[in-house]
């Protein structure tokens, strides 16, 4: 069989800084090579909280 084409995007997770470990899963382009990093909704502490990038596994 032929090789797998790779996408051009890739799925990151964005995990919240106040370390109730709640994520959200984004898609980012292959070649954005900086970090992302949002402000959103973290439910477990009620409020918005930064959101950074970390490794899917």
């Amino acid at each position: 069989m032929g090789d797998k084409k790779k996408t051009a995007q890739m799925f990151v997770k964005l995990v919240s800084t106040a370390g109730t470990g709640f994520f959200y899963v984004k898609r980012k382009p292959r070649q954005f090579t900086e970090k992302l990093e949002f402000r959103k909704f973290d439910p477990r502490v009620n409020r918005h909280v930064l959101f950074t990038e970390a490794k899917m596994k």
